[in-house]
Formats: structure tokens, sequence, C-alpha cells
């Protein structure tokens, strides 16, 4: 099967194109840079201000949606998968979503973003030329903030508002580097987080929406979404509801995904892939192609089979669990993709597409689409945002308005419901799991109404955005304690190995190696 050639020279050929075309963001320039001379030009340029890189395969294996599964035959794909599992400090470079890429891609983008400001900044001399490059002074600057969110929730803790001015934050590029290895300091999270509202909110203001392919740019939709997860995040409820009501309208229901629809159509190939990505589909607000082998790796084959999203937590806490729905895995509009041999259970959502370097030797770089703003995360947002806010009622409306898209049978919840299945199940522990973790956020919940609110909207999240990377988000904000789980697949013993609750350093994944040693501080870690 080529895509398995595809998959196994893959850390050859990603290494080889890593070292050829970008080392990390202190030590080379992007290769992206163009004499600009109009603004059709500077639009050109913008293409590149995307990163080419996404963090789901990475935060998939950092959360608690993967086990190490013990079988004789099953091994880890590579380093990288080993090492993000076992939450250490990652020092493979190949892999295409290893810390080292992620930084380096991200980094690029905003440096294409910093050229086209400057250039724009430079140009901009009258009324007339500070309109004819409205547009794209918005995308560059929504970019630039896109970036440097992407790279806090992968680098640093959750923010809140208690702590951040004492976390570590990223250095904010905002010029082109000019000198080769500069480092410009990482502040604190607070300072950027300041420093992400204000490019957001500026670039909001002058986006356009003039794109031959507006679901692959920062439209006014996209960046609407993105405010609402940047102010769910930053603790601002009342901005996150308010971003979210410009997306999704009187009637959100009407722009949710036909989750019915897209299971009719069959895990096979890239079909239901191809189909939750696809730019025709209202659900969908921005899309981002980028190298990944993500979209194999997850699925039933045995390549990285020994981590991987298994039987264990399946049945227990996400695909086939019981919820107040009934049980998830005949209630909801999916089809549990799994492979008897191979201890995998999956969704076919990301797709899978090897671009081809050398035909002769089956040698490619894998490719997949994630739709990093869409409707029915953004409603899930809206309606947490509601909850911690205390507007109950209107939280569990839109956890309704999903569930009418969701479950087959359109299943509606009351308060009563919710309250009532969470007060009877057991909280999760390591050897007898469900899908009731305990919350141990830096703020207050309140428990009667609030906690089972909560933890129907994440177990419902967990759900809606299984293998897109949001879990560990959720994890790091709620303060939900992970374990480090050898199950044996024939017997589901568990032994539990490593734990990590909140406040541990590891939740902020480590900078890549080459940074670390140019200068830059490192994340902190226990002896």
């Amino acid at each position: 099967m080529k895509v398995k050639k595809y998959i196994i020279y893959l850390s050859v050929a990603a290494l080889s194109l890593a070292l050829a075309s970008c080392n990390d963001f202190l030590n080379k320039y992007p290769d992206s840079r163009m004499d600009l001379k109009n603004p059709s030009e500077v639009s050109q340029l913008l293409a590149s201000a995307y990163p080419q890189a996404h963090p789901a395969y990475l935060t998939e294996m950092y959360s608690d949606n993967t086990d190490e599964q013990l079988h004789s035959t099953w091994s880890a794909f590579d380093r990288f998968q080993e090492q993000a599992y076992q939450w250490k400090d990652i020092d493979d470079v190949g892999n295409t979503e290893s810390p080292y890429q992620l930084w380096s891609a991200h980094y690029a983008a905003v440096e294409t973003c910093n050229e086209a400001i400057e250039y724009i900044e430079r140009t901009v001399k009258d009324a007339q030329s500070e309109e004819d490059y409205q547009a794209q002074l918005g995308e560059a600057l929504l970019c630039r903030a896109f970036s440097m969110f992407q790279l806090s929730t992968i680098f640093c803790q959750a923010y809140d508002k208690t702590t951040a001015a004492n976390e570590l934050g990223l250095a904010y590029p905002t010029k082109p580097e000019k000198v080769v290895g500069r480092l410009i300091g990482r502040g604190t999270l607070a300072e950027l987080y300041q420093k992400i509202e204000a490019d957001l909110l500026k670039g909001m203001s002058l986006v356009g929406t003039k794109y031959a392919k507006p679901k692959f740019h920062f439209t006014k939709q996209a960046a609407y979404a993105f405010a609402t997860r940047f102010y769910l995040y930053a603790q601002k409820y009342d901005k996150a509801v308010m971003y979210a009501n410009k997306v999704l309208g009187e009637q959100p229901a009407d722009i949710l995904r036909n989750w019915a629809e897209w299971n009719r159509l069959g895990p096979s190939g890239n079909v239901q892939p191809n189909a939750f990505v696809n730019a025709s589909n209202n659900a969908n607000i921005m899309l981002l192609p980028v190298p990944s082998q993500w979209g194999v790796i997850s699925i039933p084959i045995q390549a990285g089979s020994k981590y991987a999203h298994g039987e264990l937590i399946s049945k227990n806490e996400t695909l086939q669990a019981p919820a107040p729905w009934g049980d998830s895995g005949s209630t909801l509009n999916y089809t549990v993709l799994y492979n008897n041999g191979v201890s995998k259970y999956c969704l076919r959502k990301i797709p899978y597409v090897p671009k081809v370097i050398d035909a002769t030797a089956e040698i490619g770089i894998p490719y997949g689409e994630y739709a990093v703003f869409n409707t029915d995360v953004t409603l899930l947002e809206r309606a947490e945002a509601y909850a911690l806010s205390g507007e109950y009622d209107k939280a569990l409306q839109d956890i309704n308005t999903e569930l009418s898209v969701f479950s087959k049978n359109r299943k509606q919840l009351t308060l009563a419901e919710i309250q009532d299945f969470y007060k009877s199940m057991a909280y999760y522990t390591p050897t007898k799991p469900t899908p009731k973790k305990q919350l141990h956020p830096l703020f207050t919940i309140e428990s009667t109404t609030q906690e089972p609110l909560l933890q129907c909207l994440l177990q419902l999240k967990r759900l809606v955005t299984i293998h897109e990377g949001f879990r560990l988000q959720d994890v790091k904000r709620y303060g939900i304690t992970m374990y480090r789980r050898k199950v044996d697949v024939q017997s589901n013993v568990t032994a539990v190995t490593d734990s990590m609750k909140v406040g541990d350093p590891r939740l902020a994944i480590q900078l890549p190696q080459d940074v670390i040693l140019a200068g830059e501080t490192a994340n902190p870690r226990n002896n």
C-alpha cells in the first residue's frame, strides 16, 4: 500500500526538508519575501501568513485522549510520538508536527505578516493609499495574532487572570527580523494576551471579504470566531458571547454541520474527511491545509498503534461512553471506526493526501486539512461562556441546539436531567474510568448547577472535536488531572505510570532545543 510507504519514509523526507528550508525563527529568515509593489502583491505574500503546521497530532498524544496499549506487535510510530505521549521534552525535529516544526512554521508565518505590515506602513501616505491596503493590513494582523495564539496553546500554561502576570509568555515580533539570532524575550502570558488582543481587534476592524477562496483566509466571520475562542480563554465571557453571536446569528442550527449526512457517507478512504473540511459546507468558517500525518496515524492501522485512542477510552469516556443523551455510540450521528486487530477507535475527520516528492521511491509528505474555526465549536464555546457567566438556561439552549444535529433522535435535555446524570456518576479514576472528571480550575465553580452543566459541555465538546487537538486546552483550563496508563488490550488491566495535575510545569510543552540553545528562556521543569 503506497500510503504506508509514504509514512515509512516521512521522517527522513521531513527532516531533509526541514534542514533545507527552515531553521528555527531565531536563526533564519523565511523564504517568502517579495519585492512588493502593490496591494495585489501583498495579498499574494499573505498566502504565506497562515502557519504551515497544526498541533492536533502533538496535543492529542499529550492529552487524556491517548493510552499506552500493550501488545507484542504494536509499537510507536517514531520517537516524536513516544516522547509526546510520555510528556518528555521532545527533541525529535523531523516529524512535521513536532514542537520544532510547529515553532518554525508559526514564526515563519509571523515574519511574513511583519513583512507585509512594514511595507504597508511605509507605503501608506494618504487616505486613498490607506484604503487601498486596508484589507491586507487587517489580514496580516489577524494572521499574526492567530499564529501567536496557537503557539500560546502549545508552549504556555493556560491563561488565568490571577496568574497570567507571573507565567511565561512568548516573544511577539512586530518588525521583520534584521539581525539573525536577535532575542526579543518571552515576557509574560498577560503581555502576550494583550498583544494578541490588540492585533485581533485592529485586524477585525479592517479585514475584507474579497477572496477567491474565502474559507482559506481570515474573513469577518473567521475573525469573530477567533475572537470568541480568544475571549473564552481570556476569561472575558461577555465578549466571547458577543462575538459568537455575530457568527451564529438568530438561527444557529441552520449553519451547523449536518452530522447525519456526513455519517451516511461511510468511513472508507477520504470520503468522510473530505466532506468534513469541504469549503462549501456552511459549518466550516476557516480551513487550514498543512503537512500532517495525523489523518492516517489516528485511524485503525497498525502504524503508531502503541499510543492511541483505544477501546478503554472510547467505551468509558468518549465515543461509546454513557452520557445524558444516552449511549454515545448508538445515539449520536457518527459511526465509530475500529479494527479488531488494532485498538484505535476513531471518527474520519482529517484527510490524508501524500504530496509526492519521488514517485519511484514512493516518498512523499502527507498533507491534512483542519477546520480551525467552525460553527459547532463556536456554539459550544458560547455555551461554555454562558455557563461560566451563570446564564445556565442559555447554555442549555446551546447544548440542545448542538444535539438537534449531533444526536440521531434530536435529543433535548433538561437541566434536571443533566444534574441527575452527573450526580449519579462516580468521578473518573484511571482504573475505573468515567466521562466525569474532577475539575480544579483556578476559578470557583458552583457545584449544584454549574459543575454538571460544565461536565456535560466538556463531554459533548470532547466528542464534537475528537482528534482535532482541542481536548488538551480544556484539560489545562479546567485543571483536569491526566494519567499515563499501560493498558493490556486483551484484559484491560491497567497500570498507572505517571500523572499530570493542575500546575504541572509540563502542561506548557517545552520549547525546541535549538531555541533554548540560542538563548531563549526554557519552560521550567520539576527536578
